[in-house]
């Protein structure tokens, strides 16, 4: 998912990697291999499968990550002042991604906006409120005043 994975990437470093698999892959994967298991263990695709398996152990572990208390982190560090709790703008110079107009109207396709993209004002309130909503949804403990 291009911008939106970057953003992920950022703020959940190495969990980020396994969780698109666990949404996409491993809920079909575990009930398959569980039944094909015996069928399939010489071959390589059930070693993936268990593999699999201990990956959503660690989707409990990505529901504790404070998104609030990491980009306030990282914002200390940086020395900027920059105001990511409402523009998208400040909150992807945070994580040091392009902020320019043509990456935030990629992110906007990414996401599914709907709206003009050349009123950059509307489009920027939305994708900072989907961004949040999106990292809510993916394991990030964001304040309610920041999603929907």
């Amino acid at each position: 998912m291009g911008i939106l994975s970057n953003i992920f990437h950022k703020i959940f470093p190495g969990k980020k990697d396994d969780a698109p698999a666990q949404t996409q892959a491993q809920a079909p994967a575990a009930p398959t291999a569980a039944p094909a298991q015996p069928q399939a263990a010489p071959q390589a695709a059930p070693q993936a499968a268990p593999q699999a398996a201990p990956a959503p152990a660690a989707a409990p572990a990505m529901q504790q990550v404070d998104v609030e208390q990491i980009l306030n982190g990282m914002q200390q560090s940086s020395g900027q002042q920059l105001n990511w709790r409402t523009s998208i703008v400040d909150l992807l110079k945070l994580l040091n991604l392009d902020s320019s107009l043509q990456s935030r109207k990629e992110l906007a396709a990414e996401l599914n906006y709907t709206g003009d993209t050349n009123d950059s004002a509307k489009m920027n309130i939305w994708l900072h409120r989907q961004v949040m909503n999106k990292l809510a949804a993916n394991g990030g403990k964001v304040p309610a005043d920041l999603r929907d």
